[in-house]
């Protein structure tokens, strides 16, 4: 049915006309995925070697990052994980679903909320100072000769700590933070070598497991940025 001089159509109704400038004055910007920043909470046993306790704790994570330089060896693995993580994920939000039959019907019911596990890309070091630390980590979980702990882990918090991954916008200012909470590597990936891998770098994946995450508000954007404030869910 063709459209009457107004616009519109009996069969279709009204003919959205919105322009290109339309779209950019109600979008105003999109966020880039290339503008995050990941800080992650190492053990102390990472550094100590020692039978320190961990920090599992729900605010490590924005605790660390306060502490900035004053964090010592904790705080010198955030820095160093701000700059080698290259590729990491916002997390997903899942809730399953219960599904309660009647008389030939489905009543569609929330049911249990479930963590994925959050999977970062790493760029290895010539020193390989993040990955080492990783290992480190793993090895005090899990032993790499015999099944048993490493003298550092007592407890489950003792090697469950945490992370945050910070959002800009293209001025520099956080619009949203996650915080990962009691988190720990389950899987650090092999590193491929070859001959003829030429203009690139080492990388490998970290698979951490996740027990819950958190919105952060806090005013830490890291390397000099300014938070924006008040963050709600």
């Amino acid at each position: 049915m063709a459209s009457n001089k107004t616009g519109t159509s009996s069969k279709t109704g009204s003919v959205n006309r919105s322009s290109i400038f339309n779209f950019r004055s109600a979008v105003v910007d999109l966020a880039r995925p290339n503008l995050f920043q990941v800080e992650t909470v190492f053990p102390q046993f990472v550094y100590s070697g020692g039978s320190g306790t961990g920090t599992g704790g729900a605010s490590s994570a924005a605790s660390a990052a306060a502490q900035g330089s004053a964090g010592g060896g904790s705080a010198a693995g955030m820095s160093l994980s701000t700059f080698l993580v290259k590729a990491a994920n916002l997390p997903a939000s899942n809730v399953g679903v219960v599904e309660v039959p009647y008389r030939g019907r489905t009543l569609k019911i929330a049911g249990d909320r479930t963590y994925e596990p959050w999977t970062v890309t790493v760029m290895n070091d010539v020193n390989f100072e993040l990955r080492k630390m990783f290992e480190r980590w793993s090895q005090e979980i899990q032993a790499l000769e015999v099944n048993i702990q490493g003298a550092g882990v007592s407890r489950i918090s003792d090697y469950q700590t945490s992370a945050i991954v910070r959002q800009y916008d293209r001025e520099g200012v956080q619009t949203r933070a996650y915080e990962f909470q009691g988190i720990w590597p389950s899987a650090i990936s092999a590193i491929d070598l070859a001959w003829d891998s030429n203009d690139t770098v080492e990388e490998y994946t970290v698979e951490f497991q996740v027990q819950t995450y958190s919105y952060v508000d806090d005013s830490n954007a890291g390397h000099g940025a300014t938070g924006s404030g008040s963050i709600t869910p």
